[in-house]
């Protein structure tokens, strides 16, 4: 199995990817080489940090690099020789089975859609966004791959993220719900209400609409929605996440006798930290195109990298796409 890294993308590239890759080549069976993607020469410095190169690590040079606040479509389109463009090409020649990138996600989503197209069956990909619960994590899509969608679009959505919810997360029969503005099918716009419809028909555990409050219970397993709303519901829960870390701080940290109580409590904060740290969930596959790809925060830590890695090789491993084009050839009304 074969995972082509973008080595430059993201805020701390290259050091950050490069220790990340490093770290999944070492310990991920069934690795059999990770593709790093960038500057050949930065790269090679920052294997030396990690203690030289491994056997599994190949480089694949590429001299530009998509910047976090370049326009996605014409950087693609000027930067021929890209990180994120030379790595999705070798999905497109076969030569690797997936693709890794915590750069510009927008840049990722052009890229892959436009050289690896989409599958069949599917008009077009959707980012699917691992959200953590009291009970269990779900998954949000689309977070912001497609601003305007038509219920037929929400519905593929719904398929796609109820596949990988089974197949990734070990969900035997995802419930799906349709984030609308309420519970009954009557509620929310015109475009809801026909997904309501429509979703309804389809072999799939559609619970039916669900609330900005029902998000987070640990009752759903997929959330569907356009990429407009799916996004500002990423964004807005990340900031409260971490208004809500500012907030601990300032509190557990104000006083002697809080200090005292902070640590007493330390366990108990470091378990509820690393319950809602997205950095272990593997960042956001990209669904629907024909090929694996992975897109990570472009805050990513090594360890983001690591289990965006693993993510990847699952999805492989497991035909993740073969599932989605099978899943989506059984509801006829969607071709």
């Amino acid at each position: 199995m074969r995972i082509a890294v973008d080595a430059m993308g993201g805020d701390h590239a290259p050091r950050e990817t490069v220790r990340g890759a490093v770290a999944a080549a070492k310990d991920l069976d069934g690795l059999s080489r990770v593709i790093l993607v960038g500057d050949e020469k930065a790269i090679n410095m920052e294997l030396a940090r990690c203690g030289g190169s491994c056997d599994k690590i190949d480089i694949h040079h590429a001299s530009e690099v998509v910047e976090m606040d370049e326009s996605p479509a014409l950087a693609i389109r000027r930067k021929k020789d890209s990180s994120i463009g030379r790595a999705v090409d070798l999905v497109k020649k076969g030569e690797a089975d997936a693709v890794v990138s915590a750069g510009n996600t927008g840049a990722v989503v052009v890229a892959a859609t436009l050289k690896l197209r989409t599958l069949e069956g599917i008009e077009r990909p959707a980012i699917a966004a691992i959200m953590p619960t009291k009970d269990r994590p779900f998954v949000l899509v689309d977070a912001g791959a497609n601003m305007d969608c038509s219920p037929k679009l929400i519905s593929q959505f719904a398929i796609m993220g109820s596949v990988y919810s089974r197949v990734i997360m070990g969900q035997e029969n995802p419930i799906v719900g349709l984030l609308s503005i309420g519970g009954e099918d009557i509620k929310g716009n015109e475009i809801t209400k026909e997904s309501f419809g429509l979703l309804s028909e389809l072999d799939l555990n559609f619970r039916g609409n669900i609330e900005g409050h029902d998000l987070f219970e640990g009752e759903t397993d997929v959330v569907v929605c356009d990429g407009f709303v799916g996004n500002v519901v990423l964004k807005t829960s990340e900031s409260i996440a971490h208004a809500i870390g500012h907030w601990l701080k300032q509190e557990f940290t104000r006083n002697l006798v809080r200090k005292l109580g902070a640590g007493l409590l330390s366990g108990a904060l470091r378990t509820m930290k690393h319950r809602l740290d997205p950095e272990m969930y593997g960042g956001a596959p990209l669904l629907g195109v024909k090929g694996v790809c992975i897109i990570t925060h472009g805050a990513s830590s090594y360890r983001a990298i690591f289990h965006a890695i693993r993510v990847a090789a699952e999805s492989v491993h497991h035909h993740l796409n073969q599932v989605i084009v099978s899943e989506t050839g059984k509801m006829g009304r969607l071709q």
